[in-house]
């Protein structure tokens, strides 16, 4: 479920990128007025300008909505322990484990000397 939500998400956000590069900016309807009105033409008299604007509230409504699935599924996954950060309960443990070197073992741990014969 988690994933199905993912890949619609990055669709719906891919999707949000291309209407809102598609859309002439508020500056455009001054050009049209100096002879480019042809460019209009494609989605009829009035334009592109409603018909694009309401798709892209509509898939800004999807992407918000899928934003809000996705972290309620986080917040319910919080539980789970993480592969970062160790819990202080485990640094301890690990600090507990005697080393090699092991003062407190008992072992006397040095190398012999090499005696100097004295010819």
């Amino acid at each position: 479920m988690q994933v199905a939500i993912l890949m619609t998400h990055v669709a719906i956000a891919i999707a949000l990128v291309v209407l809102i590069l598609l859309q002439q900016g508020k500056g455009a309807e001054a050009g049209a007025a100096f002879g480019g009105g042809a460019s209009q033409t494609v989605f009829g008299s009035r334009g592109s300008g409603s018909f694009l604007a309401k798709f892209t509230g509509l898939l800004a409504a999807a992407f918000f909505a899928t934003s809000l699935a996705l972290a309620y599924f986080a917040s319910q996954a919080g539980d789970a322990p993480e592969a970062g950060i160790p819990d202080a309960e485990m640094i301890e443990q690990q600090n507990a484990v005697p080393s090699l070197d092991g003062a407190g073992s008992g072992v006397d741990n040095t190398s012999p000397a090499l005696e100097e014969s004295g010819d």
